[in-house]
């Protein structure tokens, strides 16, 4: 007896998706194999139906969820490239504090940086991916991108905790993409 097209084709595009991430995403498997940087934790889920009721209060993550698993997989590489981006913020930081940049300063500029890795990041993305993530920060915020340097300093109350913010990343996103976040030593 043959397999069902439809099961065969369960069965095998999560492997056939898993090959190309390893092919293609050659530096975030370094990454991995250092403990920092991009880790990718377990194989991405399933989709789930658009029926089924979401866990999560974040609208993103509940997108993915529903992805079929070519898109998944794109949005992994997609958070990759900005886990990537937030790498370079660790770096700017240690410079800016060593060239004796005040924490205000670096706070601005780190918030920029992270704002500027959002619009990179969402070049790759479709445009109903991006509206999801733009309406969520504009009824947050006010903002497309997200917060502002001053709004932050407004709600955490120093430039140290501003640049903290400003490169953190969500654990609920990540975690739908079977990643987790490690700041690499600096």
């Amino acid at each position: 007896m043959r397999p069902s097209p439809s099961l065969l084709s369960r069965a095998l595009v999560p492997f056939v998706a898993a090959v190309a991430l390893l092919g293609t995403a050659g530096s975030a498997v370094a990454g991995a194999v250092e403990g920092c940087g991009s880790v990718i934790t377990a194989p991405l889920a399933p989709p789930v139906s658009a029926d089924d009721p979401c866990p999560s209060a974040d609208p993103v993550v509940c997108r993915i969820r529903v992805l079929p698993m070519d898109e998944k997989v794109e949005a992994q590489r997609t958070r990759m490239r900005y886990h990537a981006l937030l790498e370079d913020m660790h770096r700017t930081e240690a410079n800016m504090r060593e060239a004796g940049f005040t924490d205000e300063e670096i706070a601005r500029e780190l918030v920029d940086m992270r704002n500027q890795a959002k619009e990179i990041t969402r070049a790759g993305m479709s445009p109903e991916e991006v509206r999801v993530l733009e309406e969520r920060n504009i009824a947050k915020y006010g903002n497309p991108l997200g917060p502002t340097a001053d709004q932050l300093y407004a709600k955490y109350g120093s430039w140290q905790q501003v640049i903290d913010a400003s490169m953190r990343t969500s654990y609920a996103v990540d975690r739908e993409l079977s990643l987790e976040y490690r700041p690499c030593p600096v």
